[in-house]
This record gives C-alpha cells, structure tokens and sequence, in this order.
C-alpha cells in the first residue's frame, strides 16, 4: 500500500510551501543538544524559520533532548540562545522530548496491543551479520518487554512508501525490503527518534517540515508509523546539509566550530549565500533586520535540489 507524505514536485514553484486553502502553516525546527549551534544547524534553523515567517506561519521550538548519554551539560541551553543571538525567536514554550515519554509510551503500546510491534532481543552483531536489514526472528516469539529487549515495527511486503519533497527527487521505498521492522523502543529502554519524532509532529499540529537532506531516507519510516497511528503526514522540504573539505556533513562528530555571537551578522549572511537567497544590502547590521529582509524575499524553490554542498568558507 503505498502512502504519499506531500504534494507533486511543482510545488517547489511556489514562493512558500503554503497555499490559500492550507491549514495555517506550522514550522518546526527540532536539534538534538549533542552541542552548541554550528554553521550546519543555523542554516537548517534559518532555513525553517524563513519558509513560515514569510507563509505568515508559526516557528516552533521542540529539544530532542532523547539521548542523555550523548548530551553534554548546557548543550540545550547554548542552542538556545545561539539562536536568539541570531534573531531567530520561536513561538510559544519549547518542547522537551524528555517530558514527552508518556505520549512515546501510549504510541508503543497502542502498536503493541495491534500486533503492530513486538519485543525483541536480537543483537547488533547479528543485523551486522545479515547486512543491516532485520530479518523478522522475534516477530512471533511472543518476548515480554522488559529491559534488555527492544521494540520493532512490523513491517510488510506492501509498505512501499512515496516522498514528493519540496526539494529533493522523488524517494519511493519499500520499508520492509529496505530497513525491516525498524526499532522504536530501544534496549536501554530510550524512545528511539523515529516513534518521538512522529508522535510530536502530530501533537504539536506541525504542516511544514523544512531539515537536511540528511534525514530524507529515514522519512518513509516516519510516513509509515503515522499510517500505522492515524497520524497526519506534514509537507516536506529537505535542504542540501553544508559539508567540509572531506565532504562530510558539518557536525559535532565532524568537529564543526560552534558559532560566535559576535559574529551573527557574518553568520547569518552565510547561511543565506548557503540557501542562495538575495543579499541583504549592507546597511543591515544587525540580526533580527537581516532575518526580518530574509523573511520578505525566502524563496524556497532557489535553494538546489541536491542533497549537499561543500562549505565554500572552509580553510
């Protein structure tokens, strides 16, 4: 059964990704707190940020705060005001995954109940074994949850899943074929970000999604659990992510410097030749005026449709 997540690619002509007879556009930009604001994630934030101020949508803020383990002490707290030193203020309370666990918890076991997910106590060597892709043991060993035991969605021969992306070429997947039942519930008993992430997009009655490309094929996924939920699938835009000389994506793992806020202006002018956006002229000397000319001018469809591009600035 195959499931369709936006509309036709001719969207991309359009100045915004929202329409008149749209529900009011919400946005949403979502950063795990592995670290402090990079050049990478302002251009994901900016980018979002753009496309529903100048739809005349709201901008939310939710801190995938999933992975204690991975996130150091004050990380959250420095992305935030990164992101206000560049003029970028969101709507509302931000949102913490950390507080969201019962609504993870009522997704899984809803799913659970179905038979639409089950228990399972495979270990990593053995998906090594078989290529990555889950093979199916623990779908009828009736394994009770409890801790050391994950939980898969039951993926079927039928879940071919189509992305028409406001950006990117069509992606059509066959979830089972290509990833299997895919976990959602790990071992160590921490929601896994596909099931969260789906959950709060729902809840938070989010349209638009505007992220790096580096998230496209994990998206059928994400269609197919809001298939399986009763969930609405929002509109997606996946931007080229900015890599450095090795070609790989700007990131914490990367070692991708964190912003300097005396520096936001040059940040934010970056970011903007990044996206291909016009030039503010050079009388704006501030943040919220460059992002306020940004917003007035975003047009989504001059961003490229690939899925990367080297960072020009890098020494």
């Amino acid at each position: 059964m195959a499931r369709h997540s936006t509309r036709s690619r001719k969207d991309r002509n359009r100045a915004s990704a929202i329409a008149a007879a749209d529900p009011p556009y919400v946005g949403r930009f979502a950063p795990s707190p592995t670290g402090p604001l990079h050049q990478g994630s302002l251009i994901c934030a900016l980018a979002s940020f753009l496309d529903a101020r100048h739809a005349g949508g709201r901008w939310l803020l939710r801190m995938e705060d999933l992975d204690p383990p991975r996130e150091p002490p004050g990380a959250a707290t420095s992305i935030l005001q990164g992101l206000r030193d560049h003029g970028l203020y969101w709507d509302g309370d931000v949102v913490w995954q950390s507080q969201r666990h019962t609504a993870y918890a009522a997704a899984v076991q809803d799913l659970m109940q179905r038979r639409r997910a089950f228990a399972c106590d495979c270990t990593r060597q053995q998906l090594a074994r078989e290529g990555g892709i889950y093979l199916g043991h623990c779908r009828e060993r009736g394994l009770p949850l409890q801790a050391g035991h994950s939980i898969r969605l039951r993926t079927d021969a039928a879940d071919t899943i189509q992305i028409h992306d406001l950006l990117q070429p069509m992606l059509e997947q066959n979830v089972s074929s290509a990833v299997g039942d895919f976990v959602i519930l790990r071992k160590d008993q921490l929601y896994a970000y596909q099931i969260a992430v789906v959950v709060d997009d729902a809840w938070q009655g989010i349209t638009h999604v505007v992220r790096g490309s580096d998230l496209y094929p994990s998206t059928p996924r994400q269609v197919l659990l809001q298939g399986e939920l009763g969930l609405p699938t929002p509109i997606f835009a996946h931007i080229p992510v900015i890599t450095n000389r090795q070609g790989q994506k700007l990131s914490k793992q990367t070692h991708a410097p964190a912003l300097q806020s005396s520096a936001a202006t040059q940040n934010l002018r970056r970011a903007l030749e990044f996206l291909r956006q016009p030039t503010p002229p050079p009388g704006l000397n501030s943040p919220s005026a460059i992002v306020a000319h940004a917003a007035r001018h975003w047009d989504l469809a001059a961003i490229p449709g690939s899925t990367a591009i080297p960072d020009t600035y890098t020494d």
